[in-house]
């Protein structure tokens, strides 16, 4: 096991670069592990981190790297196939293996006061938030993010105190243990934000991804809790699961134990209240700076747990205006000329609804601009393609990347983007499809005025638009 192995012991991370993995190997490395690997997709702020840690690792994927290093164990990312080079040549020289979410509950999970954030969307920044509210409270948490949250400016940290906060994914664990990551978390503490159809290329249909959350159910303890949205419908269907007995509910219907109310943008910050149906009292108004109904409802996740765990109404109220978001989730990337440009990891469309939605409320009298790529496995088939076209409506402009690398994807089940736009149009927003990331550029730059909001959305790098994007609209 990963957690009897010694201090100095060389780790091997096959596709170190992706968030959780790169998240991983800095938490091996403060537990005194050598840690190298491999990846082909390195972009930041993963790459960054890495190199700042002092990580080195193989830019490709090679039978030779892996038996070079002679590593003691491997770790091996859920991208990684049976047929994967260094995958067939760990098994073919024995070296030890295991994979990420094993490895996080052997190492830390299985004797800390787990908090597992599960759910479609929301994740990252409900998990960023809740590890902010421990920290700022004095807990000393360790945390895996999926990504960079800005109070820390790293995806992890070594616990020190009982707590340690993690995403709890759906996804599949690896390519030999073909269960959803979060099996293997331990779950004491859960919130579930939502339960929508993604992953296609792992799951077939809505019932599948519900069966899943199912066991994550099942794996919370009689005394643990389950915090949940219960305004989706998803989630109530499957609430009779499991042994936990304190199961409550936050959102904006009064059906809601907690409920939102009062939600306003004032002064750089949404103000908005959170009142207890069961004992009808008011926790009081709350303000941070998240905009946005899907993060209003993130947040008070967040305080409905950290009010459980015993923290006061006072400290919740001090500690979530402190908190500053998180990299890529509508981070503000600057101005440029009166042009504000937001990067956003939004590809479910879903998640681009909620977020062009909120950029029209935080910024009610400019025109706002998206630009998207479909990247991720799900959002590069057909699946959502009449869903995206809804989805997109709050925009004034709309330029769609072609879909990345669909040659892995049957000719039926692709994403047709140039159909996307064309029916977009039809709905009387402007759209476009593009094969080059510079003519996205060139377009959105020549037409766009002062006080507009570009909107960037992609899952991956998008070819470095972001520094196309920033050149070329401060030299305009």
């Amino acid at each position: 096991m990963i957690s009897e192995l010694p201090k100095h012991s060389k780790i091997y991370m096959i596709g170190i670069c992706g968030t959780a993995m790169a998240s991983l190997a800095g938490l091996l490395l403060k537990r005194g592990f050598k840690v190298t690997g491999s990846d082909q997709h390195s972009y930041p702020p993963m790459s960054h981190q890495l190199q700042e840690l002092g990580i080195s690792y193989y830019t490709n994927y090679d039978a030779k790297n892996i038996i070079s290093e002679k590593p003691d164990y491997v770790i091996v990312g859920n991208v990684v196939s049976k047929n994967h080079p260094e995958a067939m040549a760990m098994i073919e020289n024995k070296f030890p293996y295991t994979s990420l979410p094993k490895a996080l509950g052997e190492l830390y999970l299985k004797n800390l006061n787990s908090i597992v954030i599960a759910g479609t969307h929301g994740k990252t920044t409900t998990t960023s938030l809740m590890s902010w509210l421990l920290t700022d409270f004095n807990q000393k948490p360790g945390f895996l993010i999926g990504g960079i949250a800005q109070n820390f400016n790293k995806s992890f940290q070594e616990p020190e105190g009982k707590y340690f906060v993690i995403e709890g994914d759906e996804y599949d664990t690896a390519f030999f243990d073909k269960v959803p990551k979060f099996t293997h978390y331990y779950p004491k503490n859960v919130i579930l934000t939502s339960i929508e159809f993604d992953h296609a290329d792992i799951y077939s249909s809505l019932e599948q991804i519900k069966e899943a959350f199912k066991v994550l159910i099942n794996l919370i303890p009689e005394k643990g809790n389950l915090i949940f949205h219960g305004d989706d419908i998803n989630i109530v269907s499957i609430l009779n699961e499991g042994i936990v007995k304190n199961k409550i509910s936050y959102g904006y219907s009064e059906n809601n134990q907690y409920q939102i109310r009062g939600v306003r943008w004032i002064d750089g910050f949404t103000e908005f209240e959170v009142f207890n149906q069961v004992t009808q009292l008011s926790l009081g108004n709350f303000l941070t700076r998240l905009y946005g109904k899907h993060n209003i409802l993130n947040v008070t996740a967040s305080l409905v747990l950290g009010s459980i765990l015993g923290f006061s109404n006072e400290q919740l109220k001090k500690s979530i205006p402190g908190f500053k978001g998180v990299k890529r989730r509508q981070e503000l990337l600057g101005e440029f000329n009166g042009v504000t440009l937001i990067e956003d990891f939004a590809h479910h469309p879903t998640a681009v609804y909620e977020t062009l939605n909120a950029l029209k409320m935080r910024y009610p009298c400019q025109k706002i601009y998206a630009i998207f790529e479909p990247r991720s496995a799900t959002s590069r088939r057909n699946i959502f393609q009449q869903d995206y076209i809804n989805a997109f409506l709050a925009a004034d402009a709309v330029f769609i990347k072609q879909a990345f690398d669909q040659t892995k994807i049957n000719q039926e089940d692709r994403m047709d983007t140039d159909q996307l736009a064309a029916d977009i149009k039809k709905q009387g927003v402007l759209a476009n499809s593009y094969a080059d990331v510079d003519q996205i550029v060139n377009d959105v730059t020549q037409g766009i005025t002062q006080k507009s909001v570009i909107v960037v959305m992609s899952n991956g790098g998008f070819d470095g638009i972001y520094e196309k994007l920033k050149t070329q609209l401060t030299n305009r």
